[in-house]
């Protein structure tokens, strides 16, 4: 009962967040399946319900993608994008994303200001962020006889373990796993990807089961990889492992070994159609009660303190979250927290690379 009037309150100051007085309409593109059903449980339908507003949610692999293109042609047609962080900071330095006022965000329900309340790291000078996720590996128990996966190096060892493996096709989270798998410590992955001798180590490694490996880009097409048997492991977002296995009863365990740690923010395309509205959503949805309802569809992290408190149960009222939390102190035993300023400065040059190395023999 507290839990609903917390959200009650939180929907009445939606309607106080309302700066028109005609519905408006706003596109949102994040990225697909479960985690996009979290979204409109927990964000897009109480916000709609409170403000008379409009939400047309997009898919895309990768919604980052489509900014920049808008942006420099002048046809600016998103109106909040959820982005990874790297991406954040990388289009906000660009002049790519609109900035945002931190101070406007709503404090926590004790009063804390919103500033002091989130993860530090959570808010940028161009977005807000909502969740804390993971890149972690997972693989279909109903398959695996004798001993079970439980280190990245296992990841890579197709004699002990035989079958194809998924990962998503970036190097972002890839070159991190493979040094961690080549026996790599996590606190030292960034300093060794800092130089071409570490990069090379990282592509060797991934090329120890080049011709095992089967790409997704799409979030959902990870579990459904292992749902096919078309893999034995793949990597995959841990909140999408999760649903597949508690939401769907797949038979799949995530490994938590060398998980690499991320947030994913809200944030405003420079020329945004509907600039005001869209920071007005973004004001609800990373406020303290609609950010815990997230957490009861998927098994995300929040990103403000005030929420952790609130996160109970699964949609199926028996299943404790905080466990699958990525954040969980027996899931942190060996993460590696995404080096975003690295993504920031590396990326185009490190996805270059990658292709190269996509295309080599």
């Amino acid at each position: 009962m507290k839990f609903k009037l917390l959200l009650t309150s939180t929907a009445v100051s939606a309607a106080m967040f309302a700066t028109a007085a005609n519905a408006g309409e706003l596109t949102i593109v994040s990225w697909g399946g479960a985690y996009t059903v979290s979204q409109t449980e927990a964000y897009y339908k109480p916000w709609m319900a409170a403000t008379g507003h409009k939400i047309n949610s997009v898919d895309d692999a990768n919604p980052a993608t489509p900014i920049k293109a808008q942006v420099e042609a002048g046809n600016v047609s998103i109106d909040v994008a959820d982005i990874e962080y790297s991406d954040a900071v990388r289009y906000c330095d660009e002049g790519l994303l609109e900035e945002i006022d931190a101070s406007v965000l709503p404090a926590a329900p004790d009063g804390t200001p919103a500033v002091d309340d989130f993860i530090e790291g959570a808010i940028t000078d161009c977005a807000v962020a909502n969740i804390v996720w993971s890149t972690v590996f997972a693989y279909d128990a109903s398959k695996i006889s004798g001993d079970a996966p439980s280190s990245l190096a296992d990841f890579y060892d197709t004699e002990k373990f035989p079958g194809k493996r998924g990962m998503r096709k970036s190097a972002k989270a890839n070159l991190e796993m493979a040094l961690i798998a080549d026996g790599v410590a996590p606190e030292d992955v960034y300093a060794t990807l800092e130089t071409d001798e570490g990069v090379a180590q990282a592509l060797a490694k991934m090329g120890s089961i080049k011709d095992d490996i089967v790409w997704w880009e799409a979030g959902a097409q990870a579990p459904q990889l292992l749902a096919d048997g078309e893999v034995a492991m793949t990597t995959a977002y841990n909140g999408r492992i999760f649903g597949a296995a508690v939401g769907e009863g797949k038979p799949f365990e995530i490994v938590w070994d060398g998980q690499i740690l991320d947030f994913d923010l809200y944030a405003i395309p420079k020329g945004a159609p509907n600039k005001e509205l869209a920071m007005e959503f973004i004001k609800f949805a990373t406020s303290t009660e609609p950010l815990a309802a997230q957490a009861s569809w998927i098994s995300y992290g929040p990103a403000r303190a005030s929420s952790s408190a609130l996160v109970g149960k699964y949609k199926d009222g028996e299943t404790d979250m905080a466990p699958h939390m990525p954040t969980a102190p027996d899931n942190m035993k060996t993460a590696l927290v995404n080096n975003f300023e690295f993504w920031a400065d590396r990326q185009d040059e490190l996805d270059e690379q990658f292709s190269a190395w996509l295309l080599s023999n």
